[in-house]
């Protein structure tokens, strides 16, 4: 991938505990998220492998319920794999986002795997797939309330599993192509 993250603006990027002192939209579902997010030791301990010089950087924003559906979890998966995790905020990063368009347009969240120079190696978002299929058919024909109710019932039944083993498979597969790589 051609992409690359500057070290400063990661650097300067909240983790998942100072972003979530900073949202304003959705505060108390952002918490309450984090808070109960639980993660299977063995996607722990797939990432914890796979990640290396690995770090996480995602594009959020807090009124997205995507984000706040899906970070919180990411957010405990690296915690507790002890990989590095940061969080950008999209409307302010615009070059980063468009370099991370979903069918043309700006689908948050995205999360990048970037190594310790801020090359980029993979990318997941904006959403498990399951979801982002459901959005493209049957999700595409409803009203945003009716959407949004049951997107929100299907991540409170799924509880991050999707999320966080759809993120571990992104790192695995960074970790293979760095490997792989000869500038690596």
């Amino acid at each position: 991938m051609s992409h690359s993250i500057d070290r400063v603006r990661y650097d300067q990027a909240p983790g998942m505990e100072g972003y979530l002192a900073a949202v304003v939209k959705n505060a108390e579902l952002w918490k309450g998220v984090h808070r109960t997010a639980a993660v299977d030791d063995h996607q722990v301990g797939r990432l914890r492998a796979a990640a290396g010089p690995m770090r996480l950087l995602a594009l959020s924003e807090d009124w997205c319920m995507d984000a706040v559906s899906t970070l919180p979890v990411v957010g405990r998966l690296a915690e507790q794999a002890g990989v590095e995790f940061r969080i950008l905020g999209r409307d302010a990063n615009p070059d980063i986002m468009d370099a991370h368009l979903t069918g043309g347009t700006r689908s948050i969240p995205v999360v990048i795997v970037v190594d310790e120079a801020g090359s980029e190696w993979a990318w997941w978002g904006p959403r498990p797939a399951a979801v982002q299929r459901w959005m493209r058919a049957e999700g595409a024909f409803l009203a945003k309330e009716d959407r949004t109710r049951r997107k929100r019932a299907w991540y409170a039944r799924d509880r991050g599993r999707s999320t966080v083993r759809e993120v571990v498979e992104t790192v695995e597969r960074a970790a293979r192509r760095r490997s792989e790589s000869p500038d690596a």
